[in-house]
C-alpha cells in the first residue's frame, strides 16, 4: 500500500495510526536510509511516480557531531512504529512533485528537514 498524507482538515488520529509497515518499499526504505544518516543530507534523489528511487543509492553526507549524537538512530532496528509529522510532510511533497530530483534533502535526527528540489516539467 502507498501511503500518502492525510488531506487537509483530517484529525490527528488518523496520522497517528500511519506506521512504516503501511508504506511501499521505496518510501520504507527512505525512512530507514534518513534514520541511518541521522544527521547529514540525500543529495540527488530520484523521484519517480512519487516514489523515492534508492537504486542507484543516493549521495549520502553525515555530519559529525562533537559531544553529540552520532550514529543511526535506534528505530533502525525496529521493524515497525508511528510515522511521525515530518515523514508524512515528505510523503505529501513526493505525491504533489511526482517526478523530479530532490536536490538535498537535510535530516535532523533522523527525520526530514529541508529539501531542495528541482522539478521536472510534465
Amino acid at each position: 500500500m502507498v501511503v500518502s498524507a492525510p488531506a487537509p482538515g483530517e484529525g490527528r488520529e488518523k496520522l497517528s495510526q500511519i506506521s512504516k509497515q503501511d508504506l511501499s518499499s521505496c518510501r520504507a526504505g527512505l525512512v530507514e536510509l534518513m534514520q541511518s544518516v541521522n544527521f547529514g543530507r540525500i543529495e540527488t534523489l530520484t523521484i519517480r511516480n512519487g516514489q523515492p528511487v534508492l537504486d542507484p543509492r543516493p549521495r549520502v553526507v553525515r555530519e559529525h557531531l562533537f559531544g553529540g549524537e552520532n550514529g543511526p538512530r535506534p528505530e533502525c532496528d525496529a521493524a515497525d512504529f508511528l510515522l511521525k509529522r515530518k515523514v508524512l510532510d515528505l510523503f505529501a511533497m513526493l505525491d504533489r512533485l511526482g517526478n523530479g530530483v530532490i536536490d538535498v534533502l537535510d535530516v535532523k535526527h533522523g527525520l526530514p528537514f529541508h529539501a531542495t528540489v528541482t522539478e521536472v516539467p510534465a
